[in-house]
């Protein structure tokens, strides 16, 4: 006489596989991040007055 099918053991194959590839997917950087390294460190004046004002009244002077 033959088992009943959902007594059949299941392959596990595909566990495996799902583990594999979110290992795989989370070791890396995304895209995204990428990018935002990727991108050049053009600075204006502006933005740098903007930061020392800022410096100076947090209260951290030279």
């Amino acid at each position: 006489m033959n088992k009943h099918i959902s007594d059949q053991p299941r392959g596990h194959s595909h566990q495996r596989l799902r583990e594999y590839t979110r290992q795989e997917r989370e070791a890396g950087t995304h895209p995204s991040v990428a990018a935002l390294h990727s991108r050049p460190l053009t600075r204006g004046a502006g933005n740098r007055k903007t930061a020392e004002y800022l410096r100076i009244e947090r209260g951290r002077e030279v």
